[in-house]
């Protein structure tokens, strides 16, 4: 039986009914005193105040612990109360996402599958596929496929998993519906011709990975066509964050050059944009420093093949790092593509590197909006994978 401090009820009252403006720690405070006596009232305000307290601080140990007693406030609440389930989606999510940011992966993904069970199986599935399970995250990224037609960031995802798992085809198939929602949407100006090329271009780099040469040849042609019509006449209407795009498939198009993915070395969850743990994203970018340096001794040695490799993983973690920030896009990435063009222009025996940098550079131009170059930097890959 929980006994009742009358006199901190008292002036938890006094408090919220002064004119003064509480801080979110005198109110968290209050809410938690007035939660024991009137739990319908103010335990949903407490799990608000702890999430809002949360965000205030930097120290990821005060942020686990504030999470915590914000799921345990949420659990509380009657089954059927109004906005139960949502506070506690919240609850849970931001205390998976403390968790990991401290690297206790047992601990978040424990709540990851309490999430799960409760209806939201997006965290579980990040998680696996962090720790390369991918057939089950892909399995979950089904079920929660939305009715109607496929979105884009849920199709790309799932189909990274599928593909991440082994199966082609089968991730073929959900992106090849993305694709053709895209092409109907495209031709009645309903989303932009520069979503659409990425796309294309990314299909293609799946179908090339399946072993199906002629097939990434059809999609690479067609992408050539809405890139010449780009150069030509630019985009119809005017598309706002296109970048988020650019980015994750750019991403997404690095991960066969990374260690695989294990539950012992977990690496980042490739196909999504958002939601990476904290300690997976700090390791991922902690290898730039290595990468430059490996980098180095490979110019030195003149091993340039290796060093366009390298030099394409630092620009994956820069797209990664900086890559959706509009300001000085342009300039801030130029330096790498234009690298990555010029080192394998150096391998005129190797016309693989040299067409996979000139879209790189290509689709990174579309980004910014540089239609005429990113034309001519992608013909002229197109060109070179067809002469081989």
């Amino acid at each position: 039986m929980v006994t009742i401090d009358h006199d901190a009820v008292l002036r938890a009252r006094v408090l919220l009914l002064g004119s003064g403006r509480p801080s979110r720690a005198e109110l968290a405070g209050a809410y938690r005193v007035l939660a024991e006596v009137s739990p319908k009232a103010y335990l949903p305000k407490l799990v608000g105040a702890l999430l809002s307290l949360r965000y205030e601080s930097r120290d990821p140990e005060v942020a686990v612990t504030l999470t915590a007693e914000a799921s345990r406030a949420a659990r509380r609440l009657e089954p059927g109360a109004r906005d139960r389930a949502e506070l506690l989606r919240q609850a849970l999510d931001a205390h998976q996402v403390a968790l990991f940011d401290l690297g206790h992966r047992a601990e978040g993904r424990a709540v990851c599958e309490e999430l799960a069970e409760a209806g939201w199986s997006g965290p579980l599935a990040k998680v696996l596929a962090e720790e390369g399970y991918f057939e089950e995250a892909a399995e979950l990224d089904g079920k929660g496929a939305r009715n109607g037609g496929p979105d884009f960031w849920h199709a790309v995802c799932r189909a990274a998993n599928l593909e991440g798992a082994g199966r082609h085809d089968a991730a073929s198939a959900v992106f090849g519906e993305l694709l053709e929602q895209s092409r109907c949407e495209a031709a009645e100006q309903r989303t932009s011709l520069a979503g659409f090329t990425w796309e294309l271009v990314h299909f293609s780099r799946m179908r090339e990975a399946a072993g199906d040469g002629a097939g990434a040849a059809v999609a690479r042609c067609e992408a050539l066509r809405v890139l010449e019509e780009l150069a030509a006449t630019g985009e119809p209407k005017n598309w706002s964050c296109i970048l988020e795009c650019w980015r994750t498939l750019f991403v997404l198009s690095g991960r066969a050059a990374e260690p695989a993915a294990s539950p012992e070395s977990p690496m980042p969850p490739f196909g999504t944009a958002h939601g990476w743990s904290g300690d997976v994203r700090g390791g991922f970018l902690g290898m730039e420093p290595g990468l430059v340096a490996e980098a180095a001794e490979l110019r030195e040695a003149g091993r340039l093949a290796e060093l366009v490799d390298v030099r394409r993983r630092i620009a994956v973690r820069a797209a990664v790092r900086d890559g959706a920030h509009h300001y000085r896009f342009e300039e801030r990435f130029t330096p790498h593509f234009d690298e990555g063009v010029a080192l394998a222009r150096r391998l005129p025996d190797d016309p693989v590197r040299l067409a996979r940098a000139l879209t790189d550079r290509s689709m990174f131009l579309l980004a910014a909006r540089s239609f005429a170059p990113a034309h001519a930097d992608f013909a002229e890959a197109v060109a070179l994978l067809q002469d081989r």
